[in-house]
Parts: C-alpha cells; structure tokens; sequence
C-alpha cells in the first residue's frame, strides 16, 4: 500500500537535512509521498521537487507557518499550496524578520529569568541560512552545554509556559488560513495535542481550518480516536506524520509514522474544490 509523510522539514527551518537528503531518506524509507513544511518558509519546496524526479516520490508542497492565539503557540500546515505565489513570499520574508527579533528576545529573557547567557551569534550559526527558530536555540544551548538535549531545552526553559518562552509572532491562525487559502492550499491544524483545550480546538476550526493531523509521534491511539471522530462530525479532513527534524530530533525518523495514500488523494478533491 502506498503511504505518505505529511510532515517533514529540511535545513531550509529547523530540520538537519537538505531537501536531497530528506527525498532520498524518505524513498529508501518506501515512502509513495512527502509533504515538504519548513517553517514559515518554502525555500525548500522547489529543490525537493527537482530531487523528487529521480527516485519517484511524489513531493506536496507544503509550509507550516507559527501562529499566536489566546497567548498560545498554533501552529498551521499548508498543503499543496503555490510555493510561487508573490503574495505569500513577501508575508514569509517579513515573517524571518520577525522570528529573528524573537531569537533576541527569547535570548535576553533566557539571562534574565535564568541566569544563562547564549550569544544570537551562536544561534544564528547552526540556523545558516534557515529560518531561524526555538530550535536552534535548543540545539545551540546543547552545543554551549546550557542543557542536555534539545528535549531539556524546551521542558526547562524556551518550551511553551517555561521561564524564557516569547511569542511574538504576530500572525494569528485565520491570517495564516487566509494566506493559505490565497495561495491555493489546504489549511491543516498541526499536532492538535499541544493545544490540550477542545474548546480552543473548535474556536479555531471555525476560523477556517480544513482538516487535522490526527496521526502525529506524540498523539496516543485515544488521541488519535478522538481527533479521527471529532474530523468525522465536523467534516474535516485527516492528514499525519513523523515531524521529523533530522538530527535536531533524532528519536523521531522519516516514516515513523505513515498515513495511507488516500488521505493525499483527499486533499488533492479538496483543492480542486477550492
């Protein structure tokens, strides 16, 4: 049966592979389809398509853009959108400008609440060219040997609710519908775990959101259940995946969790519905 990884990211955000390593990783995990969603950026769409071609795997542009609702982190996935549209791009440049205004932020509150000093240049050197996030400071707190792991980093200091949290993004969920839709893709809500508050979850179903992950590393069979019948009753789409970031998080691999290929072909119906 051909299956599908609907949450992927490369070194274009936070993940540690570049496009070509990702396809390549996702073909020889015997994987039909991937979805390409960097954070706040596509930059990675057109080189994993290129790459696509040569092993046979079926690339669905994609983004997952950081939004803020009710002082909480949201995050949207968009699925087979026009990575080309002006539009869009010019929202995503002005978004890298402020999640670097972030990194400062995150970085000073970090001193401030707890005592632990991290350079932006440090952060800025393992986020390259990327859009630069929480977990590069995560991942340049373990280098500085500030924390353990990047798990440690997030549970004790930058995770949501912890003493150096920032939110700061300045796009709320129906803004980043709304570009999604603009751009010809699928709004999904992703890991709806995090949000932990099915009142929220219907808020912002109302604000537009076509589908959810309901198949996610982190969900339980309950969970999954849950979201499974709350997408039946609410006429939403399903979609899943692994998250998987590379090396950045390294229990997490390509495929770990796979969904069949009818969901992609769901998603497919409903585009051209738009």
């Amino acid at each position: 049966m051909k299956t599908a990884d609907l949450h992927l990211h490369t070194v274009f955000s936070d993940g540690t592979y570049t496009p070509e390593e990702l396809v390549k990783k996702s073909s020889s995990a015997g994987l039909g389809a991937i979805a390409v969603t960097d954070h706040d950026t596509v930059e990675g769409v057109e080189p994993a398509l290129e790459a696509g071609k040569s092993v046979s795997l079926e690339i669905l542009p994609g983004i997952e853009l950081s939004t803020e609702y009710c002082g909480r982190e949201v995050h949207i996935l968009g699925y087979l959108i026009d990575y080309r549209s002006k539009k869009l791009n010019l929202k995503l440049q002005e978004l890298k400008k402020n999640r670097v205004d972030r990194i400062y932020q995150i970085i000073a509150k970090l001193k401030k609440e707890t005592g632990l000093e991290l350079s932006a240049q440090a952060v800025f050197d393992i986020a390259g060219d990327g859009v630069a996030g929480r977990m590069h400071i995560a991942r340049a707190m373990v280098k500085e040997g500030l924390a353990v792991n990047t798990a440690e980093a997030f549970q004790k200091y930058i995770g949501d609710q912890c003493p150096a949290f920032v939110l700061g993004l300045k796009l709320t969920p129906a803004q980043a519908i709304a570009l999604i839709k603009n751009a010809g893709g699928i709004p999904v809500l992703a890991h709806p775990y995090i949000i932990n508050d099915d009142n929220m979850l219907r808020e912002i179903v109302k604000e537009g959101i076509m589908g959810l992950e309901a198949y996610y590393p982190e969900h339980a069979q309950g969970m999954v259940n849950f979201y499974l019948d709350f997408c039946e009753k609410n006429g939403l789409l399903v979609t899943g995946g692994s998250d998987c970031h590379g090396k950045a998080k390294p229990t997490v691999r390509i495929g770990s969790v796979k969904v069949p290929y009818e969901l992609v072909e769901k998603l497919k119906e409903a585009k051209g519905r738009l």
